[in-house]
């Protein structure tokens, strides 16, 4: 068992606060989106060991973008002698991950730990599923499209469904509205260039309403769909209640047709300890909020808008499944062991929370597979490691490990 140092990615629309909060440190001024636990070969967390010196308080690097190397992978402010989570998985997966996680999932960790905090939108966007990532990633290969090129919309072969359990209060968006709560939501502006949408909302079956109403958002004159966002952001922002989130919206992005888009989506307010799980094809976007985000190991992402990213709209409609859905809150369901599980229709990740009274039993979390435990409140110990809030451990599979002490303790592992 291993303690894990965590690289932090400084995206725009991170909190410059919520993360450093949790810590029990001081803010650097700058963003501070998502802090990644795991084997992603784009951030690998590093093992580390108890003679090594990592950054004081926290055991997190913050990740350096402007190519200098500071607080990367293998720099000097790591630490003599750590490895990547992903070199010691790719040594011994077997040892590592347990044999029947490799013979499900194959010699890699097939889910990423995340915390995410939101102090913006985040772009709005959908995942594929398995084969449709498959096939999308096949096409681009033989296209010659480089992995790293702006208009690449797959970066891999897998899936991405993903779960958000909310630490604070956390806004989001999830699915798509009826088509007549669209319509009212919408009409309710009074910007004229909107009525068409409207109108479209109410005349069509559901399924039809939503595509052609998507399709004519997302391919609309830039400078029409720009000063339409105007007018429905000034109006958003005078109506307030219900249109005040797309005013908030509109503000991050002017001008963006994703905040249009966004009025047709379900607004979601998740409080602490609830979540939201996002399978395939859902549309979505996270507004504001710290929360702890597991998904398989997959960096395929479809986006709508709210976004200066590459939009591509002939696979996004492909992909999007335009149907109409109540927001699913989630919230776990306990077992006598204290275990409370987030239940997902996926194998790759199996997200669960163990809030530790004072002076309660030890807890044994001995598993067959790989597991992380993150620590989000109080002084929890993990075997011989004791864990302050944002501080993890790796547990091989079939290593013994025993939790004691008090406070909240995530745990996230997969189902074989």
């Amino acid at each position: 068992m291993d303690r894990l140092s965590n690289t932090v990615r400084p995206y725009a629309w991170g909190s410059t606060t919520a993360i450093p909060e949790l810590l029990g440190t001081a803010p650097t001024g700058e963003p501070q989106a998502e802090m990644w636990m795991g084997a992603h070969p784009g951030a690998p967390s590093r093992l580390t060991r108890p003679a090594v010196a990592v950054t004081p308080g926290s055991g997190v690097d913050i990740a350096d973008t402007s190519g200098s190397g500071v607080g990367g992978e293998g720099t000097s402010g790591s630490g003599a002698g750590e490895r990547s989570l992903t070199d010691v998985i790719a040594a011994d997966p077997e040892r590592e991950l347990g044999a029947a996680a490799v013979r499900a999932f194959g010699p890699r960790l097939p889910f990423l730990l995340k915390l995410l905090a939101a102090g913006g939108p985040l772009s709005l966007q959908v995942h594929p599923d398995l084969a449709q990532a498959q096939q999308g990633y096949a096409d681009e290969e033989r296209r010659g499209i480089p992995i790293d090129a702006p208009h690449r919309t797959y970066k891999d072969a897998n899936h991405k469904p993903e779960l958000i359990c909310a630490l604070t209060p956390f806004d989001g968006l999830c699915g798509f509205r009826r088509p007549a709560e669209a319509a009212a939501l919408i009409g309710a502006l009074g910007v004229d260039s909107l009525k068409p949408y409207v109108d479209l909302l109410g005349a069509r079956p559901d399924e039809a309403a939503l595509r052609e109403v998507l399709t004519a958002v997302l391919t609309a004159d830039p400078d029409d769909m720009a000063h339409t966002v105007a007018e429905a952001a000034e109006a958003a922002g005078r109506l307030g209640g219900a249109h005040a989130p797309y005013a908030q919206i509109a503000h991050h992005y002017p001008g963006d047709p994703g905040v249009i888009a966004a009025m047709l989506l379900n607004y979601v307010q998740l409080q602490p300890g609830e979540a939201m799980f996002l399978g395939a094809g859902v549309p979505h976007a996270y507004l504001g909020g710290l929360g702890v985000e597991i998904m398989a190991n997959s960096d395929n992402v479809l986006r709508c808008g709210l976004t200066p990213k590459h939009v591509d709209v002939p696979e996004l409609l492909r992909i999007v499944r335009f149907e109409a859905t109540e927001p699913g809150i989630l919230r776990p369901e306990a077992a006598p062991t204290g275990e409370e599980v987030y239940e997902t229709p996926v194998d790759e990740f199996r997200l669960s929370r163990y809030v530790l009274p004072t002076g309660g039993a030890p807890v044994d979390l001995t598993a067959g597979t790989a597991q992380i435990l993150l620590c989000t409140a109080g002084a929890p110990r993990a075997g011989e490691i004791g864990l302050a809030p944002g501080e993890s451990v790796f547990v091989p599979a079939d290593e013994t490990v025993e939790v004691t002490g008090s406070g909240t303790l995530f745990r996230a592992t997969v189902l074989v």
